[in-house]
């Protein structure tokens, strides 16, 4: 006696539906994507190292555009389901509603505002003044060219001159310049800019002994606008020191060193 099998029929699974099963749009992940890139750029990388200037940052943005538009194209597949809603919104339908054809008009608006505003921002004339030159060593005042050093021609005081100016340099100046004048003061590291090297040869013996004495007078906060980025952090002396303190530290500097102060007769050969 033959028996039948009977035929059992696979089971039919029914996906549950939930958050996890909705299936996202290809555009969605695209534009996620170029998103999360642009915020990984922008505000990401800065905690590892220093921001990407605008213009890298767009230079990467393209790139990844690109790349993105590339790999929707790959396949048919991708590509009709890429492309086609934006087509379908571009186009239009009569079975839109209000609030679809209202978008599309909106968008159709804002992007030749948007490009409009771009380009008007790039040709808008700059009303703002020129950013000044910047010098090393910037010009003083034209009251500064007629300082005379009264103590100069004294030959018969120098020497007792010479040791007042290098008490004067020892009580207020070594701190920042060092003992030895080379700029390497105790307070010489905490400083931006480095306190001047007057042993160096491109400092005073390239500079007139008028000059020097205007730039010990009026400190760092005298100097200016063109003086920055090297402003001094150089107290203002004319309101600590005499006049007569500040021409005998002056003097003090270029003996110590050896250099000799530029003068008028010299620039004239």
């Amino acid at each position: 006696m033959k028996f039948c099998k009977k035929k059992v029929m696979p089971k039919t699974v029914i996906p549950k539906q939930g958050v996890f099963n909705v299936k996202i749009p290809l555009i969605a992940k695209a534009v996620a994507c170029v998103l999360g890139f642009f915020l990984f750029l922008r505000f990401g990388f800065p905690l590892f190292t220093s921001p990407l200037p605008y213009s890298v940052l767009a230079m990467y943005m393209i790139l990844v555009t690109i790349s993105t538009l590339i790999y929707v194209s790959i396949f048919e597949d991708d590509y009709q389901q890429f492309f086609l809603p934006i087509v379908t919104f571009i186009r239009g339908d009569e079975a839109d509603n209000s609030f679809r054809k209202m978008s599309r008009i909106a968008v159709f608006v804002m992007i030749p505002l948007f490009m409009g505003f771009r380009t008007y921002k790039t040709v808008q004339p700059n009303f703002e003044p020129p950013f000044p030159p910047r010098v090393i060593h910037p010009a003083p005042p034209a009251s500064a060219a007629g300082f005379v050093n009264p103590y100069g021609d004294d030959e018969e005081n120098r020497e007792t001159y010479l040791q007042e100016g290098r008490d004067i340099y020892y009580r207020n100046c070594v701190f920042c310049h060092g003992d030895k004048l080379d700029g390497k003061g105790l307070f010489a590291e905490a400083l931006n800019v480095k306190p001047a090297n007057f042993a160096d040869s491109t400092t005073i013996s390239m500079l007139q002994e008028s000059f020097v004495f205007w730039r010990v007078t009026t400190g760092g906060i005298g100097l200016p606008d063109e003086a920055t980025p090297w402003d001094s952090a150089m107290p203002r002396w004319e309101l600590i020191l005499s006049e007569e303190e500040r021409w005998k530290a002056v003097m003090f500097l270029y003996d110590y060193t050896g250099w000799k102060p530029r003068t008028w007769e010299l620039d004239a050969e």
